[in-house]
């Protein structure tokens, strides 16, 4: 039988041991129970469409919102987080200009919850979303405020630019002048696929000259991905988001240098506009045409060439125009889509039931482009190449995605940055869709009225 000192030394030894598993066990736990997401950065993408504001954060976030009237106002309660100073930076974020947004204040509500409450300059149907991880960003929690009453589509082009004098500023050029511009090196004698050309400008120059406006064309632009979406970047710092909205600005003033032709961008700023809304913007405003511009990258930076594509019922013409749609494709998961309002757009506007008539068109138009950019800059194939842009899917309108040049081979992002090359860019596709209209003048529009 043990004797005192014995048992009292066994006595201390298992309290030992007890206490010992007790700080072990709380070391453990306590720090998890404690630990608050912690926000990584705040992004605001102010537009005329919508604004949008992102907290990306190291976890999923879940927040709950709602409005106060008199003043307009935006009330959101973000659960497990503490104020950091990366979230304080949210108020030096708002712009004066921002259409939506009057100011933002953050405070600590309770224990890990804080709350964000925006002064609205109007009212506002808000979106509330979070983003798993996507490309380069972690969780993103995701406040998305659209006005009350939308922006009209064609109301806001028209008011942006005046098509209401039919007469064009300058006179309008002679059949012949029009066939120099898009040829200048034809002998005396064109051949009959440009004399049929000839006979279609002078119909068109008549009208022109008759000072009556008979039929407007419209093109809708479309500058690829945007705001969350950087798409490819170069070796020096350029983003494809940027380059191609400077070359789409600059298309949409050479084509409105155009008789009757009107321009509609998807976007005009920095801020991301999904594949699905893309199209169904081109179709609000009766668009003739659909031009989606980009900037392609690759691995190899060796790689290079423009390319005009088009869309493939069958599947992509090759394994690189395959990869490039996917590619393209995902700009919906990293610019960020809500996901309950995506799936009813795509069931109504990107029908998957794309007519063979607008292929064919979109094959001829995309020939015609090809054959003019070909002039400025290596091509990367000879032929136009098809494959499932999610972006081309207007089943009515003719549509073509332009990879301008390599942003990833250094020669061609120094091409890309420079404004005289983006500038012969421009000229090159003018001439491609006016080449185009000449053999495949633009029909009434009644389809969508």
């Amino acid at each position: 039988m043990p004797s005192t000192p014995q048992i009292r030394a066994q006595y201390v030894s298992r309290r030992t041991v007890l206490k010992a598993g007790a700080t072990l066990l709380l070391s453990v736990t306590v720090p998890l129970r404690a630990h608050a997401a912690q926000i990584l950065a705040v992004r605001v993408w102010p537009a005329e469409d919508y604004t949008r504001v992102t907290l990306e954060n190291d976890t999923d976030l879940k927040a709950t919102h709602f409005i106060v009237k008199d003043p307009e106002r935006m009330v959101v309660d973000i659960e497990g987080l503490e104020l950091n100073p990366t979230l304080k930076s949210l108020v030096a974020k708002i712009q004066s200009n921002d259409p939506y947004i009057k100011q933002v204040r953050v405070g600590q509500n309770r224990p890990n919850v804080v709350r964000l409450v925006f002064d609205l300059k109007e009212e506002v149907t808000p979106q509330v979303f979070t983003l798993a991880p996507a490309g380069n960003y972690k969780h993103r929690l995701i406040f998305d405020l659209y006005p009350n009453k939308p922006v009209d589509p064609i109301a806001a082009m028209i008011e942006k630019g005046d098509w209401s004098d039919p007469a064009p500023a300058a006179p309008a050029p002679t059949p012949k002048e029009q066939l120099a511009e898009l040829k200048p090196d034809l002998k005396a004698e064109p051949r009959e696929e440009l004399k049929n050309e000839l006979k279609t400008a002078e119909k068109l120059d008549k009208l022109d000259k008759s000072g009556k406006l008979v039929r407007m064309i419209t093109i809708a632009l479309d500058p690829g991905h945007g705001g969350e979406d950087p798409g490819a970047s170069g070796k020096n710092g350029s983003r494809e988001k940027d380059i191609v909205l400077s070359i789409a600005k600059r298309l949409k003033a050479k084509l409105e240098d155009v008789p009757n032709i009107r321009v509609m961008l998807t976007r005009d700023g920095d801020y991301f506009v999904p594949l699905g809304t893309r199209v169904e913007k081109a179709r609000k405003v009766q668009a003739d045409l659909f031009v989606s511009i980009h900037a392609d990258a690759f691995v190899q930076p060796t790689a290079r060439g423009s390319s005009v594509f088009v869309l493939s019922e069958k599947g992509a013409t090759s394994s690189a125009a395959r990869w490039l749609a996917d590619k393209e494709n995902l700009a919906d998961t990293i610019g960020g889509v809500n996901v309950k309002n995506h799936d009813k757009q795509l069931a109504s506007v990107l029908f998957d039931l794309s007519t063979t008539a607008q292929i064919n068109d979109s094959m001829k138009l995309g020939r015609s482009v090809l054959g003019e950019i070909g002039g400025i800059n290596r091509l990367h194939k000879g032929s136009v190449e098809q494959a499932g842009f999610a972006v081309l899917k207007a089943p009515d309108i003719p549509s073509i995605l332009i990879e301008t040049a390599f942003i990833s081979n250094p020669e061609e992002e120094a091409k890309l940055l420079d404004e005289a090359y983006q500038n012969k860019l421009a000229d090159a596709i003018v001439t491609g869709i006016r080449r185009y209209f000449a053999k495949n003048p633009p029909l009434a529009k009644n389809r969508l009225t």
